[in-house]
């Protein structure tokens, strides 16, 4: 199988034009979300992580 760079050119070029590319609101809607569940997850974990340790150190009578 012979490899051919203008061919494969040619065929990026076509699968680029049937993309449908995001517009600027749907990027920023988008990347506006994805802060927004990193910001949930990451209180999530850090309220677990807490709770967690109050549970270890109750447990174990340390540090109370």
């Amino acid at each position: 199988m012979a490899f051919q760079p203008a061919k494969f050119v040619r065929e990026v070029r076509a699968e680029i034009t049937r993309v449908t590319w995001p517009t600027r609101k749907e990027t920023m809607v988008t990347t506006g979300l994805v802060f927004a569940m990193a910001a949930m997850a990451a209180i999530f974990f850090f309220v677990v992580d807490q709770v967690i340790g109050l549970g270890v150190r109750a447990l174990f009578n340390v540090g109370i």
